[in-house]
């Protein structure tokens, strides 16, 4: 991701096992060489979202680029606007809305000319997402194990076998204990962060460059959301997985983030790196939103300024 100017808008847990050999997304060619920048693997430019029955627009000129290894997060209010735009990304808007205006690009290529079946080839090979309430997005009559290896085998082309150990190995990459036994459970047998787990390996199972992560924390307690941080922080450094992070929770932005989109009422109020924004917000909303948030703590996963004092 490339450094963001700063701007403003007027008015408007245990140690890090060692990854299964040939892990999905164990990619050395998504580090460059050297120093060179790397090509973002996500471009949106002035992305303009239309409700089509009301005839206006929802979402209002998104722009950023998003490199391997690194990590946007996008915060705002219910309404904002935050997850239409990472649907657009996905290509799943909802019915009636379409993306109105400006350009989104995926490792180079232009959303709007993907076919249907091009679409679906692209989703979880390239880009992949995680979102909250997990179980809605499980199959209660089938254990995970088996909808992990099912994903592994559409994307893949592995064989049953292959699949299933997989499975295992994706399982035991996302941190739960034996695997095996958790592979064999049935949706309602886990807990919420065993499933949010359980949704990460499935996301990650065919190698993906950009991981969605919209609000897939906020129905977890505190000590499993750290948990859930730390093994995407763990996924980016160790596969260059890029990440999109949206959250309501300025903390969670903290400590995931580089770079930061405040967004209100469809519009991009403040954009830059994140500690910079949220250590010295120049909008008034995003004031707001630290002020709101300093009460749980938020200085204490800022970056520390560096000392003023000369040596």
């Amino acid at each position: 991701m490339t450094a963001p100017s700063r701007t403003a808008r007027p008015g408007a847990v245990p140690p890090v096992p060692a990854p299964p050999e040939s892990l999905p997304g164990d990619r050395a060619d998504r580090r460059p060489a050297g120093d060179a920048p790397a090509p973002p693997v996500l471009s949106l430019r002035g992305v303009r979202v239309t409700d089509r029955t009301g005839g206006r627009d929802v979402v209002h000129g998104v722009t950023f680029a998003l490199a391997p290894g690194r990590t946007v997060g996008i915060v705002g209010e219910s309404g904002s606007g935050k997850t239409l735009t990472c649907r657009a990304v996905l290509g799943i808007l909802p019915e009636g809305f379409e993306v109105g205006g400006g350009t989104i690009e995926i490792e180079g290529t232009d959303i709007a000319t993907l076919t249907p079946a091009r679409w679906t080839a692209l989703r979880g090979a390239v880009i992949s997402a995680v979102f909250q309430d997990p179980a809605s997005y499980l199959d209660p009559s089938v254990t995970v194990g088996a909808q992990i290896a099912e994903v592994v085998r559409v994307k893949l082309g592995l064989k049953r076998r292959a699949a299933r150990r997989r499975a295992v190995e994706l399982l035991d990459a996302v941190r739960l204990r034996d695997p095996e036994l958790v592979g064999g459970q049935y949706p309602y047998e886990l807990s919420g962060g065993m499933l949010q787990r359980v949704l990460i390996a499935a996301a990650i199972a065919a190698g993906p460059r950009v991981l969605i992560a919209d609000e897939a924390t906020t129905a977890l307690d505190v000590t499993v959301q750290a948990e859930i941080l730390d093994l995407l922080a763990d996924l980016r450094e160790r596969t260059g997985l890029a990440l999109v992070v949206v959250s309501h929770d300025l903390a969670v932005v903290a400590q995931l983030c580089d770079e930061v989109l405040v967004m209100r009422h469809g519009e991009v109020v403040e954009q830059g790196p994140a500690d910079a924004v949220l250590r010295d917000p120049r909008h008034e909303y995003t004031r707001l939103l630290v002020t709101e948030h300093e009460r749980y703590g938020l200085e204490k996963v800022l970056t520390p300024e560096p000392s003023k004092e000369t040596p």
